[in-house]
């Protein structure tokens, strides 16, 4: 898996401005049991290279964009993160690994309750996942120094910008479900900067009314 992610690398350097990918965040994803985080009929196809059917319409994504959002973030082992679309937590367990702390979000509360019984087996401590809006952020914990999305959205969502940590950043798609492009999003003293990279597609960002 970690190979056809490094030939995928190769194959977007251009886009992604980039010709590999963080050591620490491949290390981890050779650790991380993928087919943990996939329905039981769907083990043996954990490994394939392409999203995979989880049920409600949604998929756990691609290693290969698993991979680029989680290096996106530039992750520190002090890092306070927020994740966005929890899904069976496989990219949950990838950022735990890297970083201090992950506040998640969950929009379905059966992948919330499923997420957390993954992790949970895993010995991964230092997650807490809730169901709610995510596109409302979880103030209660903010400011993140980094905060990822699972779905994509026209624009930036504001709740998110108001809880990322001055100097921090944010990864998701940005753009219309028939265009979208993965996008960071840096926030300084200066105000918000974004950048887009490669054209990707994710679901859109679930609000709950």
């Amino acid at each position: 898996m970690v190979e056809v992610i490094g030939i995928h690398v190769d194959l977007t350097s251009d886009e992604i401005g980039k010709s590999h990918l963080d050591d620490r965040v491949l290390a981890v994803m050779r650790e991380i049991p993928r087919h943990l985080f996939v329905p039981a009929p769907l083990a043996a196809a954990a490994y394939s290279d392409g999203p995979l059917p989880i049920g409600f319409d949604k998929t756990i994504s691609q290693p290969f964009m698993v991979a680029l959002m989680t290096d996106l973030l530039g992750l520190e082992p002090k890092d306070r993160v927020l994740e966005i679309g929890t899904g069976l937590g496989y990219q949950t367990a990838i950022l735990a690994r890297l970083a201090a702390q992950i506040w998640s979000v969950e929009v379905v509360e059966e992948f919330a309750i499923a997420a957390r019984t993954r992790l949970k087996a895993l010995g991964l401590e230092n997650v807490t996942i809730r169901v709610g809006d995510g596109s409302r952020g979880w103030v209660e914990h903010a400011p993140y120094d980094k905060i990822l999305v699972a779905a994509g959205s026209r624009r930036p969502p504001p709740n998110l910008l108001e809880q990322l940590n001055e100097g921090g950043r944010l990864v998701m798609p940005l753009g219309g479900p028939e265009q979208q492009k993965l996008s960071v999003v840096e926030k300084d003293d200066r105000g918000v900067h974004i950048r887009e990279l490669l054209e990707v597609r994710f679901s859109e960002l679930e609000t709950v009314v």
